[in-house]
C-alpha cells in the first residue's frame, strides 16, 4: 500500500487537530501518510519532500500549521501537487495563521479551510482523488448521504422534545 495523502504538520502538537484527518482517510480506505515536517526549523526537508512528492504518488497534500504558517506555501512552491492548508488554532485564535495561508502570492495557490479544519481538508482531499478514482467516488457518495441522514435524523428527535411554548 503507498500513500496518496499526505497529511503535514509544522510539529506534533498539531496531531490532535489533525487526527481527524486521519481518522476520515481510515474510514474512506484512502492510503495516507503522516510526517512533522517545518518551513522554518526543517526547511531542506521540506524541500526533498515537496519535490519527491508527486514522483512518491503523492496526489494531495494537507499541510497543517499554526503561527506564521508558511509550511503550505512553502510545499505549494516546490510541487505541482494541489496543497491544502489547515490554520492551527495557536496565538489570535487562529487568525494569524489562517491569514498566513490564505494570502499567496499568484502562482502559488493553497486551498484553505477553516481553522482546526482537517476534517474538512480531509474531506476536499477525497473529493479530489474522487474525481479519478471510482471507488473512492461512490464511498463519498456515502459519505454525503449520511449527513443527510444525520440531520433527518436530529430533526425526528427535535420533534419527539415537549416544551410547553413549543408549537
Amino acid at each position: 500500500m503507498k500513500p496518496v495523502v499526505s497529511i503535514i504538520m509544522g510539529s506534533t502538537s498539531d496531531l490532535p487537530v489533525m487526527e481527524k484527518a486521519a481518522a476520515f482517510f481510515d474510514s474512506m480506505e484512502i492510503p495516507f501518510e503522516m510526517l512533522a515536517l517545518s518551513a522554518h526549523r526543517t526547511p531542506r526537508e521540506v524541500e526533498k519532500f515537496a519535490t519527491e512528492a508527486k514522483g512518491r504518488g503523492i496526489k494531495v497534500i494537507i499541510a497543517a500549521a499554526g503561527m506564521a504558517a508558511h509550511l503550505g506555501g512553502v510545499i505549494a512552491s516546490l510541487t505541482t501537487v494541489p496543497v491544502i492548508g489547515v490554520p492551527i488554532r495557536s496565538s489570535f485564535d487562529g487568525l494569524d495563521s489562517l491569514l498566513a495561508i490564505v494570502q499567496m502570492p499568484p502562482g502559488i495557490p493553497v486551498a484553505t479551510v477553516g481553522v482546526n479544519g482537517a476534517l474538512n481538508a480531509a474531506i476536499l482531499a477525497a473529493q479530489m482523488l474522487a474525481l479519478a478514482d471510482p471507488q473512492v467516488d461512490a464511498r463519498m457518495e456515502d459519505y454525503k448521504r449520511s449527513l443527510t441522514q444525520k440531520i433527518v435524523k436530529a430533526n425526528e428527535e427535535l420533534s419527539r422534545l415537549e416544551y410547553k411554548f413549543k408549537c
